[in-house]
């Protein structure tokens, strides 16, 4: 009799070695559910098992692993009433499964008959339940005793362990699924609430419709075009609907003045950044960096911009993707004391000013993105038309080259 204690708590002690690995093996939960459960098994001498998880809203318990059974529905699923519950929650050892005991510890309305099993393992973090392993037939049908139970209670720790971090990872992964999803909701409606402020900041001047739209159009395509992700994407658009709002305050005169205007009516049209920064300031929007770009969007590479005559490096990126997206539409939409470029010419004149006034690599991707236009293969990705693109990719091609030299400074290197 000894002795077979003896190899009773030296197989325990096997199995405890053999858990540790199993419950932070880099494998998906079944399979380390399904390994943590042979190991139990073995140290029980148990012919069938099945590990479930316990939710508490609605109670019930979701098997994730099972050996042995001959009839055994996948996944097994044994709804509690606050009885069970309470049973399975305040047993301090496993307990011995028989006609008696079956009534209290589950429920008979699940699609596994709990007469299968011969014994169960309530899986406790301290007094919080976080499932059960349940043993049916043992070699011999021999009935699980004193020592089994010891065993499988010390084991049975470690496995409420891994069951209890899986819990919770599932939980937070639902948690990130629905705040995403929520997120994906909250950004269409601020892109539909966005876009009609957009329309509403453009209506003063018949020259500038559908300027920022087109703004926050392009800035979008341009970040995709530097890979930033589907977040920062709809930061930009957001942020090209909305870097015109100061203008809402300026004289509508001064809009369709056919001439140049005079330095007090300049800087009345320039404090629309400072004013539109004013107003947004105070806005929790989903995205970061909205408020700067309103301010900055005027802001060049070396210092000659307004308000605040920063330079490229003290100015984010997407404050130089906006700056470039509204610079184009400007130079390619027609005002009202000059005609608009074509498109050619306005990226030849954007390359020519680059890096003095742009940042290099987010004029390379908006030149990358125009290019596709210009293969014409789909649905246009940068210009609204794909009629639009009057140029040659070759020629694109000539301007991306030129652009890389001037940034190099005509250095050549070698291998």
């Amino acid at each position: 009799m000894r002795s077979n204690n003896i190899r009773r708590l030296l197989q325990t002690f096997q199995a405890l070695a053999d858990l540790g690995p199993e419950m932070t093996a880099d494998r998906d939960f079944p399979q380390r559910a399904r390994s943590m459960l042979a190991l139990l098994m073995e140290a029980v001498a148990a012919q069938e098992a099945a590990l479930f998880t316990f939710t508490d809203k609605p109670a019930m318990l979701s098997s994730v692993a099972a050996q042995g059974f001959a009839l055994f529905a996948e996944p097994a699923v044994i709804p509690l009433l606050p009885k069970h519950v309470h049973a399975l929650s305040s047993a301090r050892m496993p307990q011995a499964v028989n006609a008696k005991s079956c009534e209290t510890l589950f429920s008979s309305n699940g699609n596994v008959a709990p007469e299968l099993f011969k014994c169960v393992a309530p899986l406790k973090v301290g007094s919080r339940l976080v499932g059960a392993v349940t043993l049916g037939r043992r070699e011999g049908d021999a009935l699980y005793a004193e020592e089994e139970f010891e065993a499988l209670h010390l084991l049975s720790q470690y496995v409420a362990l891994a069951v209890h971090n899986h819990t919770l990872s599932q939980s937070l992964q639902q948690r990130v699924s629905e705040n995403l999803r929520l997120l994906a909701s909250l950004h269409n409606f601020y892109d539909q609430t966005l876009e009609a402020f957009a329309t509403a900041i453009d209506v003063k001047d018949t020259h500038t419709r559908g300027h920022s739209l087109r703004v926050g159009r392009y800035a979008s395509a341009i970040g995709a075009g530097l890979g930033l992700d589907e977040t920062q994407v709809s930061g930009l658009r957001a942020a090209g609907f909305l870097h015109d709002i100061g203008k809402v305050t300026v004289d509508k005169a001064l809009f369709n003045k056919p001439a140049a205007l005079r330095p007090e009516e300049f800087r009345e049209m320039a404090d629309h950044t400072i004013i539109g920064h004013q107003i947004v300031s105070g806005v929790q929007f989903p995205w970061k960096g909205i408020a700067e770009v309103v301010r900055w969007h005027h802001e060049r590479s070396d210092g000659s911009g307004y308000p605040d005559h920063l330079s490229h490096d003290e100015v984010s990126e997407p404050v130089r993707i906006v700056a470039l997206a509204d610079t184009f539409d400007a130079m390619t939409s027609e005002r009202s004391y000059r005609q608009s470029m074509s498109l050619g010419a306005a990226l030849n004149e954007i390359v020519k000013l680059t890096p003095k006034l742009y940042d290099p690599n987010v004029v390379q991707a908006m030149l990358v993105q125009v290019r596709r236009d210009a293969v014409g293969r789909g649905k246009p990705n940068f210009l609204e038309d794909a009629g639009l693109c009057t140029i040659a990719p070759a020629d694109i091609d000539q301007m991306a080259a030129a652009l890389s030299h001037k940034v190099n400074h005509g250095r050549v290197y070698s291998a």
